[in-house]
């Protein structure tokens, strides 16, 4: 079975973002971003990821990677 892989932290280097000014850009908590950013997580509302694509200028597919290698 596949997976999917969290590429945030890479998105937040290239926009030189620290954890902090993503998590008040999109108004969830540090210890929540930092799920997402580590890939500690197994969902994310849309309306998140949205906040998120927003707050970098990116879209879902700079974030967000399927793999079908275990």
């Amino acid at each position: 079975m596949g997976k999917i892989i969290l590429r945030l932290d890479r998105v937040m280097a290239d926009r030189k973002m620290s954890l902090n000014e993503l998590s008040e850009k999109v108004g969830i908590a540090n210890v929540n971003l930092s799920k997402i950013k580590t890939g500690k997580i197994s969902a994310i509302r849309f309306s998140t990821l949205i906040a998120i694509c927003e707050a970098l200028e990116c879209q879902p597919g700079d974030i967000l990677e399927y793999s079908d290698k275990d």
